[in-house]
Parts: C-alpha cells; structure tokens; sequence
C-alpha cells in the first residue's frame, strides 16, 4: 500500500508522462482518491451534494481544478457503490466523464467521518454542508 506522498508522486509523475486521463484514472483511482480526501478536508467548508440521473441516486463531493478546467468526483451510489468520478474538456470542448468504481482498498482511503456523511445524504436525499475537518475523523 502506497503511503500519501507516494500516491501524490504517482499523480504528478503520470501527468509529467503525458498518461492519458483514462489510463490515470484506470490504474491509479486510489492516488486521485487521496487527491479529492486531501482537498476536502482541508477545506474550511465542504458541500455534499445528493444527485440523482434516471434510475441512479448518488451523494457527490466534488474537487475543481479551473486552471486545468478538470473536476474530481467521490459518488457513493444508492446500492453502497463507491465511484471516482474525473471529468476534463476535451480538443473540441466536450465535456469528458470517467467513472471508475472503487476496490475496499480505495475506499479504505475514505475518512470514517466522510463515508458516514455521504451515507447520510444519500439515504436522506439532502445535501449537507459541513466544515472539512469535521471530515477527517
């Protein structure tokens, strides 16, 4: 298992090598996961939003990169399934969406504090909004 530091060498060198955001997002969820837990909980403020897409209800803690015009997502879905979500424009200005579901390594990786929340807003379907460190118990 890969420590923090690691995971970030990881992200940063698989950018450095012009990896594709398909091939980082398929071989490396658990060094983006890290990224997301990172961002949140050091954040004085943090949304969790409950969506919801046809037949599909999720809760959604979202990471934006405007520089770069990329968003990392964490969903945990209805049915307990956890989903990285990493989303960029393409050439033509498409929006791309990958999803990756999660191993119980990579969700190991979830704060306890931050799964309980996310559970409570998918099954209350309301989202919350809560400091970052209150994330990271």
């Amino acid at each position: 298992m890969y420590n923090g530091y690691a995971r970030r060498i990881i992200f940063a060198i698989s950018m450095a090598n012009n990896m594709t955001f398909e091939e980082l997002v398929r071989k490396h969820p658990g060094s983006l996961v890290e990224k997301i837990v990172t961002e949140v909980v050091n954040k004085d403020a943090v949304e969790v939003h409950f969506e919801d897409d046809d037949d599909q209800q999720w809760a959604v803690i979202k990471v934006h990169i405007y520089e770069e015009d990329k968003e990392m997502a964490l969903r945990l879905l209805s049915d307990d399934r956890w989903v990285l979500q990493f989303g960029y424009y393409d050439d033509e200005d498409e929006f791309i969406e990958l999803l990756q579901p999660l191993t119980q390594p990579e969700i190991d990786l979830i704060p306890k504090g931050l799964q309980k929340v996310m559970r409570k807003v998918v099954t209350s379907e309301e989202g919350l909004r809560l400091p970052g460190n209150f994330l990271s118990r």
